[in-house]
C-alpha cells in the first residue's frame, strides 16, 4: 500500500483528532446530529474524521464503512469497533483519489471535500453520488464562498464551493434539505456551510 501523502490539512486534523481522543471528546457535532437520522442500511461515512457518526450508526444497527486519512482517527474507531463488536469497518486512505467498489443506501460526506483542489473536489462528489443505490441518500456538507477562516486549509489546494453550482451537482436527485449555515471562527473570521440531503432517483 502506497504512503498516504501528508499535508498541512492532513496534519491540522490527525493533531486535532489526538486531543480530542486524549480528552474523551466524541461528541457530535451539528452536522451529524443532522445527519444522524437519516442514516439506515448500509452507510459510508467519507472523511469520517473520529468517526463519532459512524459509531452512533453502527450501534444503531447500519453496517457501516468508516474512511479517513488521519491514522489517529482509524487507529481510534478499529479499537473501538473491535471492543463494542461493531459492524464497523474503518479504513485509512486518501480520499482525494479514492475508488469505491461497492454501493451504499447512504453516504455521507461531512466536512472533507474543501479540502482538495476543486476538480479533486468535484471528481469525487461524482463518485460519491454514482456509489448511491437508487431511492438511497446522499448527505454532503462543504464549506463554500464567504467563508474566510483558512487557517485549516494547505496550500497544495482547497475549494470553496459556490452554493448554486453545489445544489446544481444534484440534476434529477430530490433535494430533501438543502441549508447554509455561518459559524464564527478565529480572528473575527467566518465558516460557511452548505449541506446537502438528497435523494437518487
Amino acid at each position: 500500500m502506497l504512503p498516504l501523502q501528508k499535508n498541512r490539512s492532513v496534519e491540522f486534523f490527525d493533531a486535532q483528532f489526538r486531543r480530542q481522543i486524549a480528552a474523551g471528546d466524541f461528541a457530535l457535532n451539528p452536522f451529524e446530529t443532522a445527519a444522524l437520522p437519516h442514516l439506515a442500511g448500509r452507510v459510508l461515512d467519507y472523511g469520517c474524521g473520529l468517526g463519532n457518526l459512524a459509531v452512533q450508526a453502527a450501534r444503531r444497527g447500519c453496517v457501516v464503512v468508516a474512511l479517513d486519512v488521519s491514522p489517529a482517527a482509524i487507529e481510534h474507531l478499529r479499537a473501538l469497533a473491535r471492543r463494542e463488536g461493531l459492524p464497523l469497518r474503518a479504513e485509512e486512505a486518501d480520499l482525494r483519489s479514492y475508488k469505491l467498489a461497492e454501493d451504499f443506501d447512504i453516504v455521507v460526506c461531512i466536512g472533507l471535500l474543501m479540502f482538495f483542489d476543486c476538480p479533486s473536489a468535484h471528481r469525487q462528489l461524482s463518485r460519491l453520488q454514482a456509489h448511491v443505490r437508487p431511492g438511497g441518500l446522499a448527505i454532503v456538507n462543504v464549506m463554500v464562498e464567504g467563508t474566510t477562516y483558512m487557517d485549516m486549509f494547505s496550500p497544495e489546494g482547497h475549494c470553496l464551493f459556490d452554493i448554486e453550482d453545489f445544489r446544481a451537482r444534484f440534476p434529477g436527485w430530490e433535494i430533501l434539505d438543502f441549508v447554509r449555515q455561518e459559524f464564527p471562527a478565529p480572528g473575527d473570521t467566518l465558516k460557511v456551510f452548505a449541506t446537502v440531503t438528497a435523494r437518487k432517483p
